[in-house]
């Protein structure tokens, strides 16, 4: 099988880079997203099994796909090939282009939506109000879907505003989720309604930290409890204003046809990470999969249960506040350069995000001394380049961005750190 990591042999210039790189490899191995959809869908003739259920295929009068989000190209291509004779038509958005025999895949922006999103959604949306009682929709649901996937166009405006300004106040996932619910016509179980009355399975590839699959694209197939006042607080918290929300669906028998499955998290990335430690002959410490730290106390949490021969995993999304523009680079890189700062001796630290796209091209990074050493030699500032969040030319100059490529999977960001001695 080949390498996830593009650049693993040019990375590797230590023995410990070996054990970290082989680490994260296993990780990718463990989320593709091709392999996951093989495994939990069964196609028996014409009896599809998935999440537990059976649904006779041939009982419906269509079967419809929809997916949104990072995954669901990858995954909507491999759900056709399955099903091939039995889909009538199908939309999906996602980050990048591809084909499909039958399916129709946009290309959206990520993370500031943008028109071409809200042209792709309305398909979507049109879609959904067309299917009727004897019709089956699979919908695929993944990381970044929050942003693919906005109606009406109003929703779209609001929710780029709403990026921007939750970067410079460092707002959580599940903040910004409960706001989105609220601005928009098809999260927060949204698209269920339109859906209703067909038959609804929901395949839900999980990127919010510690398996909240209902979170995941804010949520526009699980029935949502929040309010509009749980939003406004969220809004008032951080001192926002000029948002217009509305409620989501309460009719709990919206639901009463949709079957939600959940897919994969970080839990599996995180158990193959492990493993993959232990056979390395690391002792590991899994310190948590829903780490919302500020960056340097990521840093500190897993330095201080670093040991001699000590593998430390976690999973999460660092939180970190924006507050100037014309920087490069995303949360992953960040973390890097905080560990640069504090690195001791014999420590390596690989940040790295399971999309593969850390805010740039490139997916994380790898930390160690030689990392400092270089950036010693060439003058180039850690703290210049914190402050300047210019993140990805800090790595792009020592030569340690790790680069994956798109990995058509999304399970929030991951880290590991090893103490090899």
């Amino acid at each position: 099988m080949a390498r996830r990591i593009q650049n693993f042999d040019a990375l590797n210039t230590s023995s410990a880079r070996t054990d970290a790189l082989s680490i994260v490899e296993a990780a990718f191995v463990a989320i593709d997203t091709e392999a996951v959809i093989r495994r939990e869908l069964k196609l028996d003739e014409n009896i599809l099994t998935v999440g537990g259920r059976t649904y006779d295929l041939t009982a419906f009068d269509a079967v419809r796909l929809i997916g949104f989000g990072k995954a669901s190209c990858k995954a909507v291509q491999t759900v056709e090939s399955i099903l091939r004779a039995y889909i009538k038509e199908g939309q999906v958005i996602d980050v990048r282009g591809g084909v499909c025999e039958i399916v129709e895949i946009s290309q959206g922006s990520h993370p500031r939506p943008s028109k071409g999103n809200v042209v792709a959604s309305e398909n979507i949306v049109n879609m959904a109000n067309r299917s009727g009682e004897r019709d089956l929709v699979i919908v695929v649901v993944s990381g970044g879907g929050s942003s693919l996937l906005c109606w009406p166009a109003d929703e779209c405006d609001q929710s780029a505003r709403l990026y921007e300004e939750s970067e410079r106040a460092g707002m959580t996932i599940e903040e910004m989720n409960t706001v989105r619910k609220h601005l928009s016509s098809v999260k927060g179980g949204g698209l269920a309604q339109m859906l209703q009355p067909a038959t609804v399975i929901g395949l839900i590839f999980c990127d919010v930290p510690g398996d909240h699959f209902e979170e995941v694209a804010s949520g526009p197939t699980y029935y949502d409890a929040s309010t509009i006042e749980d939003a406004q607080m969220v809004i008032d918290r951080y001192k926002l204003t000029g948002y217009r929300l509305n409620d989501t669906p309460k009719d709990r028998s919206v639901f009463e046809r949709v079957h939600n499955v959940p897919m994969i998290s970080n839990t599996a990335a995180l158990k193959a990470m492990e493993e993959c430690a232990s056979k390395l002959g690391y002792t590991t410490a899994n310190i948590g999969a829903a780490r919302y730290d500020m960056p340097h106390e990521m840093v500190m949490a897993m330095q201080n249960a670093l040991e001699n021969a000590t593998a430390v995993i976690a999973g999460g999304e660092v939180r970190l506040k924006v507050t100037q523009g014309g920087g490069n680079g995303g949360r992953c890189q960040y973390m890097g350069l905080e560990a640069l700062k504090r690195l001791r001796d014999g420590e390596i630290f690989v940040p790295f995000a399971s999309d593969g796209i850390d805010n740039c091209s490139a997916a994380g990074v790898i930390a160690d001394a030689s990392t400092r050493e270089k950036a010693d030699t060439l003058g180039t500032s850690i703290e210049a380049s914190l402050q300047s969040f210019k993140t990805n030319d800090f790595f792009e100059t020592t030569g340690d961005l790790i680069m994956t490529g798109q990995t058509d999977a999304n399970v929030s960001d991951l880290y590991v750190a090893l103490r090899k001695i």
